[in-house]
């Protein structure tokens, strides 16, 4: 059995395709006649300006084209070019080494609050002293308000006050500052390179005179506190060189432990004169009779010999002159004097300490033991850096679409909620 071909299903005749044409262009007549049902959407409009859009972009051209185009114009006709000089230079110290520098890299970490000399003099050339002594030596006024009022967003007028030239400064003069190594670096602005280098090296200048301040001012203090410490050490060396005078004056003994020395050699000799006198005795004692003058005048000698060496030892404790004591009791009498004699050589060994701190310090003040080290002396511009036009245009075209855009945003925001 014939099978048919799958082509015979999609023949189509040229009669179908002109009647599915026909009935095609038919069916599209009929869509076109019949009326729009209630519930299809409306066809969009033709977009055209509108009162809003005027206002958006009249409002972009108020806030943003036209103080644009104004910063543009003042950046090229009327500001002046500023010229740079730096300068950079830290504080030095002769007695400086490597364990003072290891300690104070150990301080920075423990937060130590003591400030150090760059410190100072980073302070102090932001401060009102600098910035007078600057505008006495270059005067300040008359070189930056010399452009006045024509260049008035880089000048300064005429009659500033001092504070007013303070503020001024924090803008011309730039400074950067370094604490772990202490090392600063100055920049500095003018209308002419002159000029610059000229405020650079006043600010070296006048650094280097405040280091020699505060060097100096180290210095006295040192030689001052010095001096006093020997006046002190002089006056307790005098004070108990006094009171050994005085206790030898009372005492009428030199040196109590030589005279009980002595005194215990004529101690010593009285008992071997008593002892041969005892010995004498029993020889006499065993040949003549009791009567016999010889024997009565030894036992006289061995009294007459017990009766001082009594007396002898009284004059070690008592207190009475009478006896040949000097009138106080030699236990009382040595403890004294070893006391003044501590006293004394405590005195004179603090005299040759502070003597030899003077004679320390007074070397330390004969040299500059501070000095300004500068890495980098004032520079002198060939050309002008400053202003920078194109990126404060760009900066200012940047701040003016932003505070347009923020604007617009809030006020179609309040807009939208009414």
């Amino acid at each position: 059995m014939a099978q048919d071909s799958p082509l015979k299903d999609v023949e189509i005749s040229a009669e179908q395709v002109a009647g599915a044409a026909t009935g095609g262009s038919t069916a599209k007549k009929k869509i076109a006649q019949t009326p729009p049902s209630p519930l299809a959407s409306p066809l969009a409009r033709p977009a055209k300006m509108r009162r809003r859009h005027w206002g958006v972009i009249g409002s972009f051209l108020l806030l943003v084209l036209a103080p644009l185009v104004a910063v543009v114009i003042y950046m090229l006709a009327f500001a002046e070019d500023q010229y740079a000089s730096t300068a950079g230079f830290t504080v030095r110290s002769q007695d400086s080494s490597g364990a003072s520098d290891l300690l104070g890299g150990l301080a920075s970490f423990t937060g130590s609050s003591t400030a150090s000399d760059s410190d100072i003099l980073y302070e102090f050339i932001q401060s009102q002293e600098m910035v007078t002594s600057a505008d006495a030596r270059l005067d300040l006024r008359a070189h930056f308000s010399r452009n006045w009022p024509g260049d008035w967003a880089f000048s300064i007028w005429p009659d500033a006050t001092l504070e007013e030239l303070i503020w001024y400064w924090q803008r011309i003069v730039g400074i950067s500052y370094d604490s772990g190594s202490g090392l600063i670096e100055v920049q500095a602005v003018a209308f002419d390179p002159d000029t610059a280098q000229a405020i650079t090296q006043a600010i070296v200048d006048e650094s280097q005179i405040r280091i020699n301040a505060l060097n100096e001012q180290a210095r006295e203090d040192a030689m001052r506190y010095a001096r006093t410490d020997l006046d002190e050490a002089v006056e307790q060396l005098k004070s108990a060189r006094e009171e050994m005078t005085q206790f030898r004056t009372r005492t009428r003994i030199v040196d109590p432990e030589a005279d009980i020395r002595g005194r215990m050699g004529v101690m010593n000799n009285l008992q071997q004169k008593l002892a041969e006198a005892l010995i004498e005795y029993d020889l006499l004692g065993g040949t003549v009779a009791a009567s016999d003058p010889r024997l009565k005048k030894v036992k006289q000698q061995i009294d007459v010999i017990r009766g001082r060496i009594n007396i002898e030892r009284q004059t070690f404790t008592s207190t009475n002159t009478d006896t040949g004591g000097v009138g106080e009791d030699y236990p009382s009498l040595i403890s004294e004097f070893e006391r003044l004699t501590v006293d004394r050589e405590y005195a004179e060994e603090s005299y040759r300490a502070a003597l030899t701190a003077m004679e320390a310090a007074r070397d330390d003040a004969s040299r500059q033991s501070l000095y300004l080290a500068t890495y980098i002396k004032p520079t002198k511009a060939e050309e002008a850096e400053y202003p920078r036009r194109f990126v404060l245009v760009a900066l200012m075209a940047l701040f003016l679409v932003l505070f347009w855009s923020v604007i617009t945003l809030i006020y179609y925001s309040i807009r939208d909620r009414r």
